[in-house]
């Protein structure tokens, strides 16, 4: 007979909140009780903990709640003997932690040159793609370089976002013109709607999304052209475009799709673009500015005409906007968008690849925000935390990591139980189940392994997080360790946007026990 390994368990808690109306994205937190009524697989001081999520911006706050002991968001007793791992860093306030893979900043980016050759920049963002514009377009350092100016504007609070899906893209416009008012010699933002909404299943509000894109770019661009910057309009991956699943079904993830690349250049003259990857950006920048490119980037500029320089350069990046099919199932092409389409019909365009190998991810593997604006930055391909962390999987590093090995064989010496706090997907740019799954797996002779899932509902299907747990707790009797023992969904336990009411929720699931009580 199997052992009780409590995917099935939680899956019927998760069948029970849709009967309720929640939603994979927001489930709420869902713990598991043995027979006295008590919580199981509490993380507790002294404990071991792997957070097995690689990405960074969204997993920050929750660190930040498990490990700084000057954290004042919400009341906590900070447990100074927990050992707690972060697969790769977050955020450089967290690089005293154990981390499992080191990052490998990107060295001399774009933002790095400019501040080298004198020029003054101005990076701009609403709050869900901030970090873009700052830590990964600037090659994973936190601090601005000299002469760059970082505006971060607040992402609307306490609705759906699908029920504003403008959030706060006439602010950043308006904020992002002031500084072409004021003469920066490099200003980069961040359109970010198109992946934000993108990841909804709403129809309706990525028509409006896209139609308020068209709007804003069209108004920027000629704004910034017309006070003398060279404007190039671009995007990290592809999202929005497309409506459908071959299925018929709503469609909300990233695309493999090509972005474009188009030029406003205040001066008129004739250029001719080639096609690229996104690597290609940061090279085209330095060239138009007149500056030469670092040693280190192997991109080259897209523009193939000669001599074309200006003083200034403005590069709007619209997150989540890719080149779609042109027909029904492209909410590009459905949507109101006179501005995008004259722009494109106006202006020099080309196309940019903006996925797997060219942006440093998986062959096939569709782009992502980090990737995307990673590899902008850097004018070259990047590889990824994914494709590092998977050649360590076939290499067989993974499985003698020692941050990893460090965490398992405390647990074994000291008796305390080791955490896995998984994200329940297969595919996700910010973590993959097969993580916990190899951990659990090296975590021979522990005891007690926890398993604590954050539902994903971006990579994922909706409704099928009780499959998946399913599939988990199968593959968890194969290894024959390991307990799921709650799970809470991703918009909560993720959160990026300073809602510490969120972070909260998800680690008193994880500490108290406080949630939706099921048992075996």
């Amino acid at each position: 007979m199997s052992k009780f390994h409590g995917g099935d368990a939680l899956a019927k808690a998760v069948e029970r909140a849709y009967k309720e109306g929640q939603t994979d994205y927001s489930l709420e937190p869902m713990v598991l009780e043995d027979e006295a009524g008590q919580p199981v697989g509490r993380i507790k001081d002294g404990d071991k903990v792997v957070f097995c999520c690689r990405r960074g911006e969204r997993e920050i706050e929750l660190t930040e709640a498990f490990t700084d002991p000057e954290f004042k968001h919400f009341p906590r007793e900070y447990m100074k003997d927990l050992e707690f791992v972060i697969m790769t860093m977050y955020h450089e306030k967290l690089k005293n932690l154990p981390i499992a893979f080191a990052p490998e900043r990107v060295q001399k980016p774009l933002a790095q040159v400019i501040s080298e050759a004198g020029l003054k920049q101005f990076h701009c963002s609403e709050s869900e793609k901030f970090a873009h514009v700052t830590f990964f377009f600037n090659g994973g350092y936190n601090q601005p370089f000299p002469g760059e100016t970082d505006l971060c504007i607040p992402s609307p609070k306490g609705i759906p976002f699908d029920q504003k899906p403008e959030l706060s893209l006439p602010t950043v416009a308006e904020k992002v013109k002031e500084a072409a008012d004021e003469g920066y010699g490099f200003i980069v933002t961040n359109f970010a709607n198109g992946d934000v909404i993108g990841h909804t299943q709403n129809t309706e509000a990525k028509l409006k999304a896209a139609s308020v894109i068209s709007k804003y770019v069209d108004e920027v661009a000629h704004y910034a052209k017309d006070k003398g910057y060279l404007v190039a309009v671009t995007a990290d991956h592809g999202n929005i475009e497309t409506l459908y699943t071959k299925e018929g079904k709503p469609h909300g993830a990233h695309t493999t799709n090509p972005v474009p690349f188009v030029v406003l250049d205040p001066k008129g003259r004739d250029i001719k673009l080639r096609d690229g990857r996104l690597g290609d950006i940061a090279p085209t920048v330095l060239s138009v500015l007149g500056i030469d490119k670092a040693a280190e980037m192997s991109g080259s500029s897209l523009i193939e005409t000669e001599g074309i320089t200006n003083e200034k350069m403005m590069l709007i990046i619209l997150d989540g906007w890719g080149f779609g099919t042109g027909d029904e199932g492209d909410a590009i092409f459905l949507a109101d968008t006179p501005g995008w389409d004259a722009m494109l019909a106006k202006y020099p365009n080309s196309k940019l690849r903006a996925s797997g190998e060219d942006v440093g991810l998986k062959a096939g593997k569709a782009g992502n925000s980090e990737a995307g604006h990673n590899n902008i930055g850097a004018g070259r391909i990047v590889a990824q935390d994914d494709v590092r962390m998977d050649n360590a999987i076939n290499d067989g590093s993974f499985k003698t990591n020692p941050v990893f090995m460090h965490a398992i064989d405390g647990a074994k010496k000291d008796g305390s139980a080791l955490h896995l706090i998984a994200l329940l997907t297969e595919k996700s740019s910010h973590g993959c189940i097969d993580y916990p799954l190899m951990l659990a797996e090296m975590a021979e002779g522990v005891e007690h392994v926890y398993l604590h899932i954050i539902f994903d509902g971006r990579s994922t299907e909706p409704g099928s997080a009780p499959a998946l747990l399913r599939s988990l707790d199968e593959k968890l009797d194969a290894i024959g360790r390991g307990v799921v023992v709650d799970g809470i969904g991703r918009g909560i336990a993720l959160d990026r946007d300073g809602n510490y009411a969120r972070i909260q929720k998800a680690y008193e699931e994880m500490v108290l026990g406080k949630g939706a009580r099921y048992r075996k």
